[in-house]
């Protein structure tokens, strides 16, 4: 059984922490909060005297100090990491446990889809790759980014730079300096540039967009880049049903979808980027401009109808039968957009979409008027919060977890769908 499938779904409210403020040791200062997925727990970065750092952790402070501590994040299966560090060396603590190793810097903490395999990219003596579970690549290069961890977390990959390049050394660069390395190990074939890889489902496969010469784009998958160049390319994804690779790609002055190499959805976009599959591999959205400045979805290649200057945050269902963006005008007035239609609601901030299990309903976390609160399937929860969190819906799709913080108190409510009434 997964951590999430064992939240308790108990209708009813419970204040988790009666006083956020409310620490075991005395503090400096308190930073903002994180509460775990479960909404059982919840975490701050404490600044104690003599300039020492730990978590607090429903008031209850780590036991081991740090000279810093940043990035709290709880993971999926409910365990709290942050990014920590201690006589100029940084490193992963877990749950109060910080890693052997220690590193130059290490940012961007990545979770397995479980949360049993935790990874981050690395520094160490001015060279870069990732971290698993404390474990760096053995082979470090002069320059990793684009950092990315299979879904079940056993597999990591990263754009690096294979060729070093002198100030002024337009020659090199063009001839090309970056790679792949795939735990570690960089592909053989180098490209003038490399953006946007992405494993698929088995974590045994990489694509990524790469840039062949100075004008032309393409996608390269295990190194092999495809034989079709374009005027540009986004990121690609693969069908986790069949194996094959989607991207975005620039035709003719215009933006279609490739899948293998052949066009698959005609070059007439203005833009078109950020798609996914559905779990099961039959149906493929993404985010399309129809006209300039004009945003919405496209499903299988048919957009949408309403249209709004940004569209961000793409969901599709676990089922495949449902997908759902946000929409705004210029990051207000944000909307909510799901197949097809638009949620009468306008709020300051939104945010990405949550969906029950088997698709048939949409919860959102919004701000509106600096106060925050869940809205599901276009009614808002009653009650507000100063802050609040993404919600979660139980397995059979009837209650929704909502997660908040209000008067200094951390709530937990479970909700049936009926007590979205706003």
């Amino acid at each position: 059984m997964s951590f999430a499938q064992s939240f308790d779904f108990t209708p009813g409210t419970r204040v988790v922490m009666e006083d956020t403020r409310a620490c075991s040791r005395e503090y400096e200062w308190l930073e903002e909060p994180y509460v775990s997925p479960d909404g059982e727990r919840v975490a701050m970065v404490a600044a104690l005297p003599d300039a020492e750092f730990s978590l607090a952790v429903n008031g209850e402070v780590w036991e081991e100090t740090f000279d810093k501590v940043w990035y709290p994040r709880f993971s999926p299966d409910g365990r709290l990491t942050a990014l920590v560090q201690s006589a100029g060396e940084w490193t992963m603590a877990v749950d109060g446990e910080a890693w052997e190793n220690q590193y130059g810097y290490i940012w961007a903490t990545m979770f397995s889809e479980a949360g049993d395999v935790i990874a981050a990219p690395v520094q160490i003596d001015g060279e870069y790759g990732l971290a698993v579970d404390g474990v760096a690549w053995e082979t470090l290069y002069e320059n990793a980014n684009n950092v990315i961890l299979s879904p079940a977390g056993n597999a990591t990959a990263a754009v690096v730079q294979v060729k070093s390049l002198a100030q002024a050394d337009i020659a090199t660069f063009q001839d090309g300096i970056f790679s792949v390395a795939v735990n570690g190990e960089a592909w053989d074939s180098i490209f003038v540039n490399c953006w946007n890889p992405a494993f698929d489902a088995a974590g045994k496969r990489v694509a990524t967009t790469v840039r062949t010469n100075l004008y032309d784009y393409t996608i390269a998958v295990d190194g092999k880049p495809w034989a079709g160049t374009y005027g540009c390319a986004w990121g690609p994804v693969f069908n986790p049903a069949t194996g094959q690779v989607a991207a975005p790609v620039r035709k003719a002055g215009a933006w279609g979808m490739a899948i293998d190499d052949v066009m698959a959805w005609d070059p007439k976009f203005a833009q078109l980027w950020h798609q996914a599959y559905s779990p099961d591999g039959s149906k493929l959205a993404a985010i399309v401009a129809p006209s300039f400045g004009a945003f919405t979805v496209a499903v299988d290649g048919t957009p949408w109808a309403a249209t709004f200057p940004v569209v961000t945050d793409l969901v599709i269902s676990a089922t495949g039968g449902h997908v759902a963006a946000l929409g705004s005008n210029d990051n207000t007035a944000f909307a909510v957009l799901c197949d097809g239609k638009v949620w009468g609601g306008r709020y300051d901030m939104a945010w990405k979409p949550v969906f029950s299990a088997d698709g048939a309903h949409l919860a959102v976390n919004v701000e509106r008027g600096g106060v925050h609160t869940v809205v599901c399937d276009g009614k808002a929860y009653p009650k507000s919060f100063e802050k609040c969190f993404a919600p979660a819906f139980s397995p059979d799709g009837t209650k929704v977890l909502i997660r908040g913080i209000e008067g200094g108190k951390a709530y937990r409510i479970v909700a049936p769908l009926e007590a979205f009434t706003g």
